[in-house]
């Protein structure tokens, strides 16, 4: 059995002291009549005089939880938390019986009761004895119950058949009341006392024939306490014994008429004194049965007075606690007063500046929408800062747009090779019905024609009217041309150290431009342009964007823009939140530099690259048209462009701080090398180390018997154990200094 109490209660049975009257009523439902009469029957009868008064609900064990969509799941083979979070929603609605239940006892204080099991009357009588109820009342909603009797399975037959002695059952219907009984029809109060009274006055009549007849039982126990206090039991037992006198009484008489019935005249005498005693036992009997009335009337009183006294106790402790809980509302009600009041003043604050600075961006967003304005007309008009050609001069310098004189076409327009003062230009013409690439061609113009830098391609000329670009003439095309070698011849390294090292000079030219920086947005191969030197310059910055407004890198900020680059080295961040920063073109400059290593698509180059690093397989993933790689920079030169593709754009290095060293030192390196290479052509082959492939400074004999540059083979030997020529495993670290070889080199290269 479970039991749940509300109220007063705090979840034990109550106190079965002597002291208190305890009163249960047991509801079903809150609409049912039954349960509604009996609660208002207890309430006018027994709660005056209750000093606990409980309401009690069955409510049935729980085994199966009903699922939104009618199936019914067991209890046993689902979640315990799901199980009890069901079975508290189950008792809260429960609860809401005794609502309606708890209004109808106005002011008294009512414990709630939830009891949960498949047997109420079994459930009932064990709380009953545990809990020391005095009366338990119930209402049955049968309206003929006092016409036929109630099957023995109904739960108010089977309490009132079982229930303890220490407890009054009263079973309310519409027809009347049933107390501690199975009888179809109880008799009404009335009735009750009438046939006391009789019984009463029988037991008397016998009583004082036995006091007359010998000495008669004292009759003090009339006053004692149960007597006084109506204890219909101990009076009910009384009655019996009256009844056992009465019957010798009467029996009396026969006796002594056969004993004495020598004469009449003695049972004359005898009649008339019996008849006398009878006479004077009632009226005995009536005086006494009046006493008992006022004292039982006296004692009604005084439990009244004493229930009146206690209720009043009660309402005086309920108004101070009353009063003490309005005390201490009123108080957290001011202090909460005071909190508000202190928002209103931070909230107007806020929202002043709020509104000032809203004035304040808009005034900025009109500035710069009057600046852009500015420049757009600038550019359409005439504008010092590059030369200003007609339709005419660009006609004659592409031949008429001859199809033999276009080098290139892209979905901005096509690009033509001509003669402009006798001097080679590429020029970029934007197709006619390519009008949402207006925006492009002004921005390009307006950021080429401020920008002056050996490694950003130059503007010389501009045709706003009829969508002209005149660039300088870059001979040897794009890089693209060379990562995948198609027509060209590829790269030697050296060459692509310089290209990265410049296009690194190129980004950082622009993201430092003054007074705002520039982000390129679509860096790849093929904006990468090579003179005929092989010099790098940075091209097509038609999507460049100037920022005004740059986002710390430690802060992740959604905008709602229009992506634009080529996807293969768009920045992951950029593609996902819409925010660009200079950064952005990081990430396609470590994306180029991999491809100048592996000469491959971009599509999974990262990985590929990663894992080469991880096994010390990196030569096998190096461009194989190249045959004299530098091992050990070329996989500085690998690590530094994935950490340029880091998906963050926090966890990428800094191009100033850390890339550009870095691509200095290997462009140097490479610089070297080339004077090397040019002034050591005819060096004999013993004098070059096998691994840095150039002529050694400090050479050392390894385990494998072969002479390395030191700094080279100590690298080599710290990451492996195999021999970098014969791919054996070393039997040790150790390096021996070769002083011969070192000799000779010395002698060499003072006659070289």
């Amino acid at each position: 059995m479970k039991v749940k109490v509300d109220g007063d209660g705090n979840g034990a049975p109550p106190s079965t002291a002597a002291a208190m009257v305890n009163v249960a009523v047991a509801v079903k439902s809150a609409e049912g009549k039954g349960s509604q009469r009996a609660v208002r029957w207890a309430v006018e009868k027994l709660l005056p005089k209750a000093h606990r008064f409980f309401l009690i609900h069955v409510m049935p064990t729980i085994t199966a939880i009903t699922t939104p969509s009618g199936e019914s799941i067991p209890v046993n083979v689902l979640d315990d938390n799901v199980v009890e979070m069901y079975i508290e929603d189950m008792m809260a609605k429960c609860k809401e019986i005794f609502i309606p239940f708890k209004n109808l006892c106005k002011r008294k204080s009512v414990e709630t009761v939830v009891l949960e099991g498949d047997n109420p009357a079994t459930l009932l009588l064990q709380y009953v004895t545990q809990a020391g109820i005095n009366a338990l009342v119930l209402g049955s909603s049968s309206p003929s119950y006092f016409s036929r009797r109630q099957k023995d399975s109904g739960v108010p037959s089977v309490i009132l058949k079982h229930a303890p002695e220490s407890c009054d059952v009263y079973v309310v219907s519409s027809n009347g009341l049933v107390k501690n009984s199975l009888s179809p029809l109880l008799p009404t109060e009335t009735e009750v006392h009438t046939i006391n009274q009789q019984e009463s006055n029988v037991s008397y009549a016998a009583m004082e024939f036995n006091r007359r007849a010998s000495s008669l039982p004292d009759f003090t126990h009339l006053n004692s306490p149960a007597f006084a206090h109506g204890n219909s039991n101990i009076h009910f037992r009384s009655q019996q014994r009256y009844k056992q006198n009465v019957e010798e009484f009467t029996a009396g008489p026969e006796v002594v008429k056969g004993g004495h019935s020598s004469t009449c005249s003695e049972q004359s005498d005898i009649q008339a004194e019996m008849e006398r005693m009878r006479l004077e036992l009632q009226n005995t009997i009536a005086m006494y049965n009046q006493t008992c009335e006022h004292l039982i009337h006296a004692q009604n009183k005084v439990q009244l007075l004493s229930s009146e006294c206690l209720e009043e106790a009660r309402r005086v402790n309920a108004a101070q606690k009353r009063e003490e809980s309005l005390r201490k509302t009123a108080a957290e009600a001011k202090k909460k007063h005071v909190e508000t009041e202190k928002e209103v003043r931070i909230a107007r604050k806020l929202l002043a500046k709020e509104a000032c600075e809203r004035q304040i961006a808009e005034l900025k967003a009109l500035q710069q929408s009057l600046e852009k304005q500015k420049v757009v007309n600038a550019l359409m008009s005439c504008d010092g800062r590059y030369r200003r050609l007609t339709r005419e001069e660009i006609e004659v310098a592409t031949d008429f747009f001859s199809e033999s004189k276009m080098i290139g076409e892209g979905g901005y327009g096509k690009v033509y090779k001509g003669n402009l003062d006798h001097t080679p230009v590429a020029i970029k013409i934007l197709h006619p019905d390519a009008s949402q690439k207006k925006e492009e061609f002004l921005r390009e113009v307006e950021v080429l024609s401020q920008l002056h830098h050996p490694n950003i391609v130059l503007l010389l000329g501009a045709s706003p009217e009829n969508g002209c670009l005149v660039y300088e003439y870059m001979e040897n095309g794009s890089l693209e041309d060379y990562i995948f070698q198609g027509k060209n011849r590829p790269l030697p390294w050296f060459v692509r150290f310089r290209i990265l090292f410049e296009v690194a000079y190129g980004l950082a030219f622009l993201h430092n431009s003054k007074p705002e920086p520039i982000v390129h947005r679509d860096l790849k191969p093929g904006n990468i342009l090579l003179d005929k030197n092989y010099v790098s310059k940075i091209g097509d910055v038609g999507l460049a964007k100037i920022m005004s407004d740059i986002v710390p890198e430690s802060i992740t900020e959604y905008r709602d823009s229009i992506i634009a680059g080529t996807l293969a080295y768009m920045d992951p961040e950029y593609q996902r939140t819409g925010t660009l920063r200079p950064k952005s073109d990081l990430y396609a400059f470590g994306i180029i530099a991999l491809q100048l290593l592996a000469a491959c698509h971009p599509n999974g180059l990262i990985m590929k690259i990663e894992k080469a690093i991880d096994s010390n397989s990196l030569v096998n993933v190096l461009d194989k048209s190249v045959v004299d790689w530098p091992l050990i920079e070329a996989e500085e030169l690998a690590k530094m462009a994935l950490q340029c593709c880091k998906l963050r754009c926090r966890d990428r290095p800094d191009l100033e701080t850390e890339v550009l060293p870095l691509l200095k030192k290997l462009f140097e390196f490479a610089e070297m090398h080339v004077k090397v290479e040019k002034n050591l052509i005819q060096a004999p082959s013993q004098y070059f180390c096998p691994i840095l492939q150039e002529v050694m400074q400090n050479p050392h004999i390894a385990a494998d018997g072969f002479t390395y540059e030191h700094r080279a083979i100590k690298a080599w030997i710290d990451r492996h154990n195999v021999s970098p020529v014969t791919k054996q495993r070393l039997q040790h670290k150790m390096l021996t200094p070769n002083h011969t070889l070192r000799l000779a080199i010395q002698d060499w290269r003072s006659h070289s």
